[in-house]
């Protein structure tokens, strides 16, 4: 038997851990420790739970009558509990395993809906059961616990299958802006407070149909709120969600007395506000004007804007001009984007800067806050391809560069390198700080065709005077660049 208090040990440490990863996750060169205080601090956290649920505790005098509705001691329920686990570790792992970069923002959206059905269905488990033990007079506290985990975790869970639906292409990215939806979304509020009221007040286990009903109303506000927001947003979108599923795991520590999960949720739901936060005002967006959505249309789609015809032709290259474009310069900039993940190119992208700093060039990348469909998913790109650190810049820190670059090499980016959130007010993107690569002698930009960003809007640097376009899968291009490189 294991004493109580080691198991109280193993929460703190374990918490600490977690602590330490989220510091650890914050540069590139301290993400891989990060990752590892994650992995090792959940690892032990579910052992403690496990030994404490499967009844292998040594508990203090008149202690084990608290958590006597959630041990296990018949063997047939304790093989069926072991049996989940590992079968869910072994799914995990394996979908883990098959995932790519490109797929990796639907994944964690999917993730974050069963972290909301787990929220749901142990919420109203603990009302319907009595595994919890509740001191005298604190009935109330306690419904408005499994209330507000139940209310979280059902938006949570509605929203992130859609989200996933929405980042995989399944359903449109278009925003659903059905008339007069923010009255509707009050009403359906307001509809789960007014349930709340008699739901907490109630007597024992009586108010069942008012927390299902509630279950289902939430349901639909998370399901319309996403519906509601348009492909530019999504990244914002995911991170949201990422948000939610931390309160939601903290109502339920709160709901089921476990300090743990009440820490592990609110370090979650903190952390994912926070980087909700970075990313709207790296878009010059509020956070509320995201929930009432409407922008973005199918999140970049092939169909190009007809604003195209009002700025002129387009002037190309082939891939021999850019070569020597690129023999010919001192300074160069690499902008990556979504495009440069969908083909794989940042294993070929990082031979080519290997061999132009063998050149005696300087190579640096610059990555917007909200490149790609995830935060950092560009940094995960280039550190998974090998690129040195310290040739990975923000921003913020590269931005007044530009006018002293010989040659930025925009792959796959759109609306991060739109002058239009800078030149023309009247533009959805108005105001989101982007990377200002006009600004550098000749700007390079590989696409696959004119085809808009997130936003659906056309990118008029595509015409400008120092711009050229190199057309073609970004893999292939990149491929090519470094034969005629190597050819020299």
């Amino acid at each position: 038997m294991i004493p109580y208090g080691a198991i109280v040990s193993s929460y703190l440490v374990a918490a600490v851990l977690f602590i330490l990863s989220l510091g650890g996750l914050s540069t590139q060169k301290t993400a891989r420790r990060g990752n590892l205080y994650g992995i090792i601090g959940m690892a032990l956290a579910i052992a403690a739970t496990t030994m404490l649920i499967l009844g292998k505790v040594q508990f203090p005098e008149g202690l084990a009558e608290n958590f006597s509705g959630v041990l296990l001691n018949d063997s047939t329920t304790s093989t069926v509990f072991a049996v989940v686990i590992g079968l869910g570790a072994l799914i995990g792992a394996i979908l883990a395993a098959r995932v790519g970069m490109t797929s990796m923002p639907e994944l964690v959206a999917i993730l974050h809906s069963f972290v909301g059905l787990a929220a749901v269905l142990v919420g109203i488990s603990t009302y319907m059961g009595s595994g919890i033990q509740v001191a005298v007079g604190g009935e109330m506290v306690h419904n408005i616990e499994i209330y507000l985990d139940v209310f979280i975790g059902s938006i949570t869970f509605t929203g992130s299958v859609l989200a996933f639906l929405k980042l995989r292409g399944s359903v449109s990215g278009k925003p659903l802006t059905l008339p007069g939806r923010h009255l509707l979304n009050l009403v359906l509020v307001g509809t789960c407070i007014y349930l709340s009221f008699g739901f907490v007040t109630a007597d024992g286990h009586t108010a069942v149909q008012s927390l299902l009903w509630m279950t289902l109303i939430a349901g639909v506000i998370g399901f319309h709120m996403v519906a509601a927001i348009g492909g530019a947003d999504m990244p914002v979108v995911v991170s949201m969600l990422n948000s939610y599923s931390g309160w939601a795991a903290a109502a339920a520590g709160f709901m089921l007395k476990n300090d743990l999960l009440i820490v592990t949720g609110a370090l979650v739901g903190s952390s994912g506000a926070i980087l909700s936060y970075i990313m709207c005002r790296a878009m010059n967006r509020s956070f509320i004007s995201v929930i009432l959505g409407g922008f973005g249309t199918d999140g970049g789609g092939g169909g190009g804007s007809t604003r195209s015809q009002d700025q002129g032709e387009v002037t190309t290259f082939d891939v021999e001009e850019a070569v020597e474009a690129m023999r010919d310069a001192s300074d160069i900039i690499i902008i990556p984007g979504y495009g440069m993940a969908v083909a794989q190119a940042q294993h070929s992208l990082s031979q080519v800067v290997d061999f132009l700093k063998d050149k005696g060039k300087k190579v640096r990348f610059g990555i917007h806050p909200v490149a790609g469909r995830l935060p950092g998913h560009m940094n995960v790109l280039l550190a998974e391809a090998n690129v040195d650190y310290d040739l990975v810049l923000e921003m913020d820190e590269i931005n007044a560069d530009f006018p002293d670059t010989d040659l930025v090499l925009v792959i796959g980016a759109n609306d991060i390198v739109n002058p239009d959130a800078l030149e023309d007010p009247n533009s959805p993107i108005a105001g989101m700080p982007v990377l200002e690569v006009w600004k550098s002698e000749l700007v390079v930009v590989m696409k696959r065709s004119m085809g808009t960003g997130y936003a659906g809007v056309q990118n008029p640097l595509f015409f400008k005077d120092n711009t050229r376009m190199l057309f073609g899968d970004a893999k292939v291009v990149v491929d090519q660049l470094l034969t005629g490189l190597r050819s020299d």
